[in-house]
């Protein structure tokens, strides 16, 4: 007794015809080395066309600092700036003076309000 077989054994749903002669030819590639601060390589391929231009920083993929072209010369870490709240952001545009007087300008109102609440209620 025969046992019956599946027809597309041994290939996935979906796959094409293998080879260059179904896909076409692929365009020429070239390797660009590039280094970090950490010194990691790595080294992405990018079309090999006369009007492509590698670019001459890319990103690092296992630290994610800048990566260069000159392994003697990385480029610099970006210097992150810390994460600051409102009330630092607006200590920095204005003076201790110039927040107090803020105030006082606000509780004065607030108290004209409140006072003119009082007299109509």
């Amino acid at each position: 007794m025969a046992t019956a077989g599946h027809a597309i054994r041994g290939s996935r749903v979906g796959a094409g015809p293998m080879g260059e002669t179904a896909r076409g030819e692929a365009a020429p590639r070239v390797r660009v080395p590039y280094w970090c601060a950490n010194g990691h390589e790595t080294a992405p391929s990018f079309s090999a066309g006369e009007d492509v231009e590698p670019p001459e920083v890319w990103d690092c993929p296992r630290c994610g600092f800048p990566a260069g072209r000159d392994a003697a010369n990385p480029p610099d870490p970006l210097r992150n700036e810390p994460y600051k709240t409102h009330l630092a952001y607006v200590k920095e545009r204005r003076s201790e003076e110039d927040g107090a007087a803020l105030l006082a300008e606000a509780l004065e109102t607030l108290q004209a309000r409140r006072s003119g609440l009082r007299r109509a209620g």
